[in-house]
């Protein structure tokens, strides 16, 4: 566990337009920095960075946070990992409370293996160099220097301890743990085995992580050879069920383009980028898993499977589909693009160009039409015995997607092709329609505003997220349980009065408050206080008047409160004391 005193003050030595302007070119605004989102696609700027709090603020897709916000919602990376890379960045070193002499182990382990692969990578890229035959194989699949050199292409040479060349120690551990030798099974009389190296008369293609650091690699022969294709194994640094080929390299464009385009191998990924297709990953040599698509989804609402028509790639088809439904909440999209059988991507973007397979990917079947061809031409709905293993064979299919309008919509497309009703699918899955009113469906409830109803305890979070050293003013409120916003402001100011909080920085606030209950409503009150900020000069006055009004209200509810069950029954001691502190309160204030 990180402490978080160690994230206020990577907070206060980091500043976010510096963090922000690596990845996204920002123009000076009055008091803030502006530029288009890098989450959405737009034409005018309505992402702000705001310097003063240390926040960031899309108002045109919401997104908003803190520096380490934004390296976890650009990169990828998890809320630990992008604590180290501000750290790293910033020449500090992340501290960690409950660290055992086990994680420590862990983790020395992990930096030296990453070591190792880095130092691998760069073998094979300068052996590229040395290898006519490697390079006219790339050559001759089109790849321009440029795009070899983006993506770290390398050639593990024909030898079979070509390593030893990369590593003085050719016999240490590290070279087995990171999958990069083979130990063989030592002959009768020998204690330990001969080593040689897994990649051999390859052509290289790095695996990275979030933070570009090499975790595997792939290894594509050059001429005929089984397997085609060799990954890296299982190993600390590596799961091939959690890592895509290609998304680090793809991200911009995947935000660029609003979609990520998931294909079977690493080539296909290489050849679309050199055609101008860079929103394209790859799984690695194992079928699309729900880790695949959680991960696509943190990057855009939009993923185009492509795969080959024959029947490997409608295989690989329906597994994707099995994966992606647990995350196809409403706003988010799945749909598939089958390649006619002579093609795969790169062969398809050669012959028809980049516009073509574009205009393809774009148009690509939806993952509900996908869903019912499928499912009909499996079962014979002619028959009841057909439309019931159908219905058999939906249900923990349309079970697993969440309650929303689009599960609704695909009940009501899935049940015609067994003659019931979407009610009645409905109740054959275990599921239960949104009522209906009439013969039509009752409206829709009306969205949620972006920006909360102003009330008087609203415009005090918004007013104190302004300037938080305002906190030190609140004391302590009265009946506040029925409402958030001043539950927000409480917490605030009993960890401002106890010195667990930074009162000069926005942004540490937010984090200390990141997974918390009041963590929503303080971004909201961040985002509102940089969309429309109080007065410089005036804030410290409409905060009096406002803690002053919210104050005196929350009085008179509790006295209220107490009258009223004084009525009822005889108060006890102590609410009788509680009353009478109440009565001396209100006549002070």
């Amino acid at each position: 566990m990180i402490p978080q005193s160690f994230i206020q003050e990577l907070l206060n030595r980091v500043d976010i337009v510096d963090v922000v302007e690596r990845y996204v070119p920002l123009k000076k605004a009055g008091a803030n920095y502006q530029a288009c989102c890098p989450f959405h696609s737009e034409k005018t700027p309505s992402f702000t960075v705001s310097p003063a709090k240390q926040f960031y603020h899309c108002f045109g897709c919401g997104a908003h946070g803190s520096a380490i916000g934004f390296l976890m919602e650009y990169s990828g990376l998890s809320y630990p990992d992008a604590i180290e890379e501000l750290a790293r960045n910033a020449g500090m070193t992340v501290p960690r409370e409950d660290f055992t002499p086990e994680m420590a182990q862990r983790r020395q382990q992990t930096a030296s293996l990453t070591e190792v692969m880095a130092r691998a990578a760069q073998h094979y890229k300068q052996q590229l160099k040395r290898s006519p035959r490697a390079i006219d194989y790339l050559k001759g699949r089109g790849l321009s220097g440029e795009i070899a050199a983006r993506f770290g292409i390398g050639y593990a040479p024909d030898d079979w301890q070509g390593l030893r060349e990369a590593f003085d120690d050719y016999e240490a551990a590290a070279l087995a743990e990171c999958g990069l030798v083979i130990d063989a099974e030592p002959s009768e009389g020998q204690s330990k085995g001969r080593r040689y190296d897994r990649f051999r008369d390859r052509v290289m293609f790095p695996i990275l992580d979030a933070r570009n650091n090499v975790i595997g690699f792939g290894g594509r022969v050059l001429d005929r050879g089984e397997p085609k294709y060799l990954n890296s194994p299982e190993t600390p640094l590596f799961s091939k069920g959690r890592e895509l080929y290609g998304l680090t390299q793809a991200r911009a464009a995947i935000r660029d383009d609003g979609f990520v385009l998931v294909v079977e191998g690493y080539m296909d990924v290489v050849a679309l980028a050199q055609f101008g297709v860079g929103n394209a990953v790859a799984t690695l040599g194992t079928a699309t898993t729900p880790d695949h698509i959680h991960k696509l989804f943190r990057q855009t609402d939009r993923i185009v499977f492509c795969f080959d028509g024959d029947r490997a790639g409608r295989k690989a088809a329906w597994r994707g589909l099995e994966s992606a439904l647990s995350e196809l909440s409403d706003g988010r999209s799945a749909s598939f693009l089958f390649l006619p059988t002579e093609h795969d991507p790169d062969s398809f973007v050669r012959e028809q160009g980049a516009d073509r397979f574009r205009q393809l990917a774009l148009s690509a079947q939806p993952l509900s039409e996908y869903l019912l061809h499928e499912l009909q031409s499996r079962c014979d709905t002619r028959s009841a015995e057909g439309r019931a293993q159908f219905i058999n064979e939906a249900k923990p299919l349309v079970t697993q997607i969440p309650a929303g309008a689009l599960r609704t919509q695909l009940l009501h497309l899935l049940a015609p092709a067994v003659g019931l009703s979407a009610q009645e699918l409905a109740e054959a899955c275990g599921l239960r329609m949104p009522r209906r009113t009439g013969r039509y469906n009752a409206p829709p409830a009306p969205a949620a505003p972006r920006v909360a109803p102003t009330t008087p305890a609203r415009k005090l979070l918004c007013m104190l997220m302004q300037r938080p050293a305002l906190g030190s003013k609140v004391g302590h409120l009265e009946d506040i349980d029925d409402d958030p916003w001043l539950r927000a402001v409480q917490a605030i100011a009993d960890c401002i009065e106890h010195g667990d909080i930074d009162a000069g920085n926005t942004a540490a606030l937010v984090e200390y408050f990141r997974d918390g209950p009041h963590g929503p409503l303080i971004e909201d009150a961040v985002a509102a206080a940089i969309d429309d900020p109080a007065d410089e000069g005036a804030l410290p006055h409409m905060f009096d008047d406002t803690l002053q009004h919210l104050r005196k209200t929350g009085i008179s509810r509790a006295i209220n409160h107490l009258t009223m069950l004084g009525r009822q029954a005889p108060l006890t001691a102590e609410q009788q004391a509680e009353l009478g502190r109440l009565l001396r309160e209100k006549a002070r204030t």
